[in-house]
């Protein structure tokens, strides 16, 4: 791939924008066809591109910064991208993370690096960028750095976590959101009138209520909206209609932005485990659902359900971590979708149970105690003597066992000295832990009741 196949004879200032050769052919998918062209033609976006808005300065002044778009599918980043080439007048260079390699890109950066002697500038967009490794992430940064390249990237992971440092430095962070469905639902109108790009030759009448079903299925994904709609034009019978019936049976199932290993993948699990947390079961059994629905293993479910019952219910309600082992059982014996609702059951009762961290603040606390402090040794009284020669040296001397003593608590110290009198788990006021904190202050006073007679 190079830089000169079509170099222009012009100046960059006079070079003339993309041609018609450059615009998709009329067998393109409709997304492609209607793809806007100019910012005026979005819709969408408006924190980014509408008057004085960030992005919108940034092309407007001919800001060459590198830029990143962060967004789900079918949001704008590949169009944006070609905006800023068309409203910029740079080369534009295409490249896809899945298909491309290190060898490309080299071979682009040093027709770059010529471009540049001759006063022209080129714009590479890489489509899912972070799908490249941290060395092919690394040669873009000279290029970068230097200015050879506007780089400008699309990514629906977290660029914090999939791209490098350095470059991410180097560049803007822009922000995408899914469409709203309003905006979705005025594209498709459009796609239906449009006669040089969309379906207008057709002559399609759609009802109001189809299109709210499109646009609502296709969550925010204008994709996935048009990629509906070119089937359902296909479904239409005689009258030439778009109904609602059309358009379920074109749309089929709702589109679910979920990726097993991205970061919706921990947000959602993020919402449950919160939603399980403030005890809300409505919230929870609807996070549950979601991603149930996106296809979720129900068994990485079932672990992190039992990790809730742990970390937030603890002693308030200690039968709940049996329940949710129990549910996990479930899940194994009789599989999906079955064995899903006995996991849906375990989290609407962690919902609704007492809760509790004192369980997991007391043993974080001796965490931090173990780490600071010194490796300390087993206080003799505590250790066995099955020797002549340990009991000789003090093993298990002064040791009191509770079964003989009154109320069957002895009056003796078990952390080491350093330690002595440090607390950790202070029970809630909350569920079972009530009974656990009366009980803790019960074994105080009768402590400290042996200690005033001795």
């Amino acid at each position: 791939m190079s830089l000169f196949d079509n170099e222009p004879d012009a100046p960059f200032a006079s070079r003339p924008m993309r041609s018609s050769k450059d615009l998709p052919h009329a067998g393109a998918p409709l997304a492609e066809r209607m793809r806007p062209r100019t910012l005026d033609e979005l819709c969408g976006q408006e924190h980014l591109t509408g008057p004085g808005k960030p992005l919108r300065v940034q092309i407007e002044r001919d800001d060459a910064s590198s830029m990143i778009f962060w967004g789900p599918p079918g949001v704008g980043k590949t169009t944006l991208a070609k905006i800023v080439a068309e409203t910029t007048r740079a080369n534009f260079i295409e490249f896809s993370a899945v298909v491309s390699g290190i060898k490309e890109i080299k071979q682009v950066m040093a027709d770059a690096a010529k471009a540049a002697e001759l006063h022209s500038r080129t714009i590479l967009f890489i489509d899912e960028i972070h799908r490249f490794n941290k060395a092919q992430q690394d040669a873009f940064l000279p290029y970068v750095e230097r200015g050879t390249i506007r780089l400008i990237g699309a990514t629906t992971e977290n660029p914090s976590f999939e791209i490098i440092s350095a470059l991410l430095s180097r560049c803007r962070v822009y922000v995408l959101q899914p469409l709203r469905e309003e905006c979705i639902e005025q594209l498709l109108k459009k796609a239906l009138q449009d006669k040089e790009h969309g379906l207008g030759a057709l002559q399609l009448a759609a009802d109001e209520d189809a299109l709210q079903l499109i646009a609502s299925y296709s969550s925010g994904d204008c994709r996935s909206a048009y990629n509906t709609l070119e089937v359902a034009a296909r479904l239409v019978k005689d009258d030439k209609k778009i109904s609602k019936e059309v358009a379920a049976e074109a749309a089929q199932r709702r589109v679910l932005m979920y990726d097993k290993e991205g970061e919706e993948h921990y947000n959602l699990i993020s919402a449950l485990h919160k939603s399980v947390r403030n005890s809300d079961p409505d919230a929870a059994l609807y996070w549950l659902g979601r991603m149930f629905a996106a296809g979720e293993e129900p068994l990485y479910l079932a672990r992190r359900i039992v990790r809730m019952a742990i970390e937030d219910i603890g002693l308030a309600a200690p039968e709940a971590m049996n329940l949710c082992l129990s549910a996990k059982e479930t899940v194994d014996f009789l599989g999906s979708p079955e064995g899903d609702l006995a996991l849906a059951e375990a989290v609407v009762y962690l919902a609704l149970a007492p809760k509790s961290n004192a369980v997991y603040t007391a043993y974080g606390a001796v965490q931090e105690d173990i780490e600071r402090t010194r490796q300390e040794p087993v206080p003799l009284h505590l250790r066995n003597a099955p020797t002549r020669l340990m009991k000789d040296l003090g093993y298990a001397k002064g040791y009191r066992y509770a079964h003989d003593e009154q109320d069957k608590v002895a009056d003796m110290d078990c952390l080491p000295d350093s330690l002595r009198g440090r607390s950790y788990y202070r029970p809630t006021q909350e569920g079972r832990e009530k009974q656990l904190a009366a009980r803790m202050e019960e074994i105080r006073k009768i402590r400290a009741g042996k200690r005033t007679r001795s």
